[in-house]
C-alpha cells in the first residue's frame, strides 16, 4: 500500500505542479478558444491541462518501474508499456484537438487506433465471466472488437460529461477510487497478481486527477481539454480491460470454492462491460442520451449542443457548484454501491442504503423545482435564505413605493418652483377691443 501512496502522491504533485506553466504555455499559444453558444464559462479559459496530466501520469510510471514490489509488474507484463503507447497517441491527438481542431470522424479513427495499439502489445479482454455459463473464452477478432469499443466509449463518455468546471476530473477519481479498491482486494486478498497492473494505473489516473483538480475548480483557471479528458478516459478503460479480461476466473475459484460464487464476486468487474461501465455510468448515459436525441433531431451524433445532464441541472435552477457535487454523489453511489455489493451481495443493508441515499439524492436534485415559504412565526426555525428572500421582496416593494410617491412629490414642486404655466391660471391682460 505504501508504494501505491507513493506513485499516487508523485503523480499528483507533478500534475499540480506542471499545470501552472502549462496554462502559460497554452495563453502564449493561444489556445484559448472563443466561448461557444454552448459554454459555460463566459470568460475565456486556457485549455491544453491534459499536458500537465500526460506530465504526471509519465511521472507515475516512471516512479513505480523503480519500487520494489510493482517494479515487477513492469517484468512480467507489458501492459503498462501498452497504457503508455495508447496514451501516447491519444494525447498527441488531444493537443492537436486544443490548438487547431481536429474533424470528429478522424478523433474517433485516432482512438480505434490507439485501442489497437494497446491490444497488440497485449492489453485485451481474454475472457468474460457470465452468469450461468461461466467462463468464456473469445476468439482474437472478438476481443479486439470488445476491447476497442470499450476503449473508445469510455474516452467519449468522459469526454462527453466534461462541461463544468472539475466535473470530468471529480468523476473519474471518484471511478479511480473504487477500481483500486477492488482491485487491490482482488490482489492481496486473493493473491491475484495480474490485478496488479490494474491497480497501478487506478492509483495512476487517481493522482493525474486530483494534482489538477485544484486549478480546474470553479473559477476554473484552465480545462484540462480534449488532451486530457480523453487521457484520463483512456486510461480508466485501460483499468476495467486489465482487471476484466486479464485475471483468470479459475484463480480465484481457488478461493472461494466455487465458480458460482466466482461468477458473482466478479459481476461489479464486467458489468463495465455489459453498461458499458458501471463505474461511471452517468458519463456514460449522458453519452447514450445525448446521440439519441442528436440522432432524433437529425443532426450528427458528434454534434455539440447543451442538452448534457450538467446542462439541464443549472437549467432547473442549481448553481455551478452544487450541479457538479450532484454529479459527484451519482458517481459514487453507483460506484461504491457496486464495490460494496462485490464485497457481500446477499446483504439487505447495503440495498437499503442504496435506496436511502437515492431517495436523498432526489430531493437535492429536485429542490429547485420547489419555492417553499416559511410563515412568520417560523422564520426563526429555517435557514436563513428563506428568510432573506421574503423579507427582500417586501423591502423591494417598500423601497418601490416610497420612490414613486417620492417622485410625484418632486414632479409636483418642481413645476411649482419654475412657475409651469401648464399648471398656474393664465394671468395674462385681457384685451377690451375684444
Amino acid at each position: 500500500m505504501r508504494e501505491y501512496l507513493l506513485t499516487l502522491c508523485v503523480t499528483a504533485a507533478v500534475t499540480y505542479l506542471l499545470t501552472g506553466p502549462v496554462r502559460k504555455f497554452a495563453i502564449a499559444a493561444g489556445a484559448m478558444p472563443e466561448i461557444r453558444e454552448r459554454d459555460v464559462h463566459r470568460e475565456p479559459t486556457p485549455r491544453l491541462g491534459g499536458i500537465a496530466m500526460f506530465g504526471g501520469l509519465c511521472a507515475g510510471l516512471l516512479v513505480s518501474s523503480h519500487l520494489l514490489n510493482l517494479g515487477s509488474v513492469f517484468e512480467l507484463s507489458n501492459e503498462p508499456r501498452a497504457l503508455l503507447s495508447g496514451a501516447g497517441l491519444i494525447w498527441l491527438l488531444g493537443v492537436l484537438d486544443d490548438k487547431w481542431g481536429v474533424d470528429a470522424l478522424i478523433k474517433l479513427g485516432a482512438q480505434m487506433i490507439a485501442a489497437g495499439v494497446m491490444v497488440l502489445q497485449g492489453l485485451t479482454i481474454l475472457w468474460l465471466p457470465v452468469p450461468g455459463v461461466g467462463t468464456v473464452s473469445l476468439s482474437p477478432i472478438q476481443s479486439t472488437l470488445l476491447t476497442v469499443a470499450l476503449v473508445v466509449i469510455t474516452i467519449n463518455a468522459v469526454n462527453f460529461v466534461d462541461g463544468l468546471d472539475g466535473l470530468a476530473s471529480g468523476m473519474v477519481a471518484i471511478a479511480a477510487i473504487a477500481f483500486f479498491m477492488y482491485s487491490y482486494r482482488m490482489w492481496y486478498g486473493y493473491g491475484v497478481e495480474a490485478a496488479a497492473p490494474a491497480t497501478l494505473f487506478s492509483a495512476i489516473l487517481i493522482g493525474m486527477c486530483l494534482g489538477f483538480l485544484p486549478h480546474n475548480l470553479h473559477p476554473a483557471r484552465i480545462f484540462m481539454g480534449d488532451s486530457g479528458s480523453m487521457l484520463i478516459g483512456l486510461v480508466l478503460a485501460s483499468s476495467a480491460i486489465s482487471i476484466t479480461g486479464q485475471v483468470d476466473p479459475d484463480a480465484i475459484t481457488d478461493m472461494t470454492g466455487s465458480t458460482r460464487e466466482t461468477v458473482h464476486f466478479m459481476v461489479p468487474v464486467y458489468m463495465p462491460l455489459l453498461l458499458p461501465l458501471t463505474l461511471i455510468a452517468i458519463p456514460a448515459a449522458d453519452l447514450v442520451l445525448a446521440i439519441v436525441r442528436r440522432t432524433w433531431n437529425g443532426q450528427s451524433p458528434f454534434a455539440a449542443d447543451r442538452g448534457h445532464l450538467h446542462h439541464r441541472l443549472l437549467e432547473i435552477g442549481h448553481s455551478h457548484s452544487r450541479a457538479v457535487l450532484i454529479m459527484y454523489f451519482w458517481s459514487a453511489l453507483i460506484a461504491f454501491g457496486a464495490v460494496a455489493f462485490s464485497l457481500n451481495s446477499s446483504s439487505l443493508w447495503i440495498v437499503l442504503v442504496i435506496v436511502v441515499l437515492s431517495a436523498a439524492g432526489l430531493v437535492v436534485l429536485l429542490l429547485p423545482r420547489f419555492r417553499p415559504r416559511a410563515p412568520r412565526w417560523a422564520e426563526s426555525f429555517v435557514p436563513p435564505r428563506y428568510r432573506r428572500r421574503r423579507r427582500a421582496m417586501e423591502a423591494g416593494q417598500l423601497i418601490a413605493e416610497q420612490t414613486l410617491r417620492s417622485g410625484r412629490a418632486a414632479g409636483v414642486n418642481g413645476a411649482t418652483a419654475i412657475g409651469d404655466r401648464s399648471l398656474l391660471p393664465d394671468r395674462r391682460p385681457v384685451d377690451s377691443r375684444r
